[in-house]
């Protein structure tokens, strides 16, 4: 039986990878702002509400829920998208928002568990938008390239702990919805290729990523991996 804390699982990935580690009798621990009715019936179900980009109150608020716990594997699946526009039109207030969430909740979370927890593993789930500079994803962009290197950092600090930032291709989620019914792609030409490409149901992504999670210790530590390109 595994431990596993999860962060973001309100829909989407975060949501199937919660239901899916349930269903085959793990304990999880998760993080949200609030309580998903469909787990209610799950014993093995731990939730805390909270919202992550209160970041400075992260470390007194979250503490008491993951203190004195050991978990297997900490998934740091929250994110948010921020809007589609170019990076010379997105007020700083904008992006600061996005890393708050994307970036600076994911540390301090990391800092909060060094302290009152023990893990083993740690997989932040990042984007192929870290390295592709695309136009009009500067905010979301920077934020996943910056946590790419958070976790590089971070497994050279702590080694104990097995990094890996993970970008798990194009899922059905509430965000990419919103990519794909509201970004003109004229405008845009990266949500054209994301329409026409591959895009996995949060169910199917939740089994390929849990029966991946083992593997990824056989890979350096602090490294981004994109599923896509892994053999």
């Amino acid at each position: 039986m595994k431990r596993v804390l999860i962060t973001g699982i309100g829909s989407g990935l975060g949501e199937a990878l919660a239901h899916t580690y349930l269903e085959k009798g793990d304990l999880v621990y998760a993080i949200g702002r609030t309580f998903p009715k469909i787990f209610e019936s799950y014993a093995n179900f731990h939730f805390f509400p909270f919202d992550l980009s209160q970041v400075r109150l992260l470390r007194y608020k979250v503490g008491p829920f993951v203190e004195n716990n050991t978990f297997d594997l900490v998934i740091l699946n929250a994110g948010i998208l921020g809007e589609i526009k170019v990076l010379s039109q997105t007020d700083i207030m904008e992006i600061q928002k996005v890393m708050d969430i994307n970036v600076w909740a994911n540390k301090e979370l990391l800092d909060l568990l060094s302290e009152k927890a023990e893990v083993k593993q740690v997989v932040g789930i990042s984007s192929g938008a870290a390295v592709n500079g695309s136009k009009g994803w500067g905010a979301y962009s920077l934020s996943k390239s910056a946590l790419n290197m958070l976790l590089k950092v971070y497994a050279k600090e702590t080694p104990h702990i097995h990094f890996t930032a993970l970008a798990p291709g194009v899922i059905a989620t509430p965000m990419v919805a919103y990519i794909i019914n509201n970004v003109d792609t004229k405008t845009y030409p990266s949500v054209r290729r994301l329409k026409e490409g591959v895009i996995q149901t949060p169910k199917e992504a939740a089994d390929n990523l849990i029966s991946l999670f083992p593997k990824l210790l056989e890979y350096e530590n602090g490294a981004f991996l994109d599923i896509r390109t892994m053999t």
